[in-house]
């Protein structure tokens, strides 16, 4: 199997986001970044089927420079190359044209099976998964939480999770695209073994600007801001019943705790 697995760079969870004047976007200069983490069970979900099935895996990025470390990471647990979609204004693009550059890049490739993790951690869309699919013209399911090939009949058993504790058993044709559900697998840890053979890996880069893609947006970030923290105290007066009532209410529509 051929198996194509999209891999995001974002900042550290506990990087001190400062955000550029005028709200833009976040101050990258003075923090940390790392692996998406829902992207990591869908890499070590396409390394468990090509230990499984055999094949290639290939770990695909979008951004600076600095992405290129993301796609390393991935080629030190077992991934066999990388491609590099540069391009320093990515988080400037929409979820159509992210889609849209990542699948002109990878079109030719004609990969087998595409993972994405569900979502990212910086901006949560969630629709990469679902317009790569779009675009290549691939069947696509999303929230898997197990994958059984028929390598040979060319054909995926999977399992998605649904709402309050449902699942769903689904069969889908390959070549198809999947956005995996983080807490499908344990992801793996590169060893020092994988991460000296890493260094022998091929990284092919295309410039995002090569590909044709537009940059008008169909949708736009107008401005990021940190919420202000605010108190405010509401007093509920009445008879025991009648407080308890309205507690009730303000807890299930107001608070949603229930």
């Amino acid at each position: 199997m051929k198996i194509g697995v999209f891999v995001k760079q974002v900042p550290a969870k506990d990087a001190p986001l400062a955000i550029v004047e005028g709200g833009a976007w976040i101050r990258e200069s003075d923090i940390g970044f790392e692996t998406n983490e829902p992207d990591s069970y869908a890499l070590e979900e396409a390394l468990r089927l090509k230990e499984k099935h055999s094949g290639e895996v290939v770990a695909i990025s979008m951004g600076p420079e600095r992405a290129k470390q993301t796609i390393k990471e991935a080629l030190a647990k077992g991934a066999d190359r990388g491609i590099h979609v540069a391009d320093n204004d990515f988080f400037k693009l929409d979820p159509l044209n992210s889609a849209r550059s990542l699948a002109a890049a990878v079109k030719s490739e004609n990969f087998d099976l595409i993972l994405t993790g569900l979502q990212s951690d910086d901006q949560g869309f969630g629709q990469t998964g679902v317009l790569l699919a779009e675009l290549l013209g691939r069947p696509h399911a999303t929230i898997i939480m197990a994958i059984e090939v028929d390598a040979g009949g060319g054909r995926m058993k999977l399992k998605r999770e649904l709402e309050a504790g449902w699942f769903q058993w689904v069969e889908l044709p390959l070549p198809a695209v999947l956005s995996i559900q983080s807490g499908i697998n344990k992801p793996r840890y590169a060893t020092l073994k994988g991460i000296m053979a890493a260094k022998k890996k091929e990284i092919a880069t295309v410039q995002r600007a090569s590909l044709g893609i537009s940059d008008s947006p169909t949708q736009r970030v107008e401005r990021i801001y940190v919420p202000q923290k605010t108190k405010k105290t509401e007093f509920i007066s009445g008879q025991p019943k009648e407080i308890a009532a309205k507690l009730i209410e303000k807890l299930r529509h107001e608070a949603r705790v229930l």
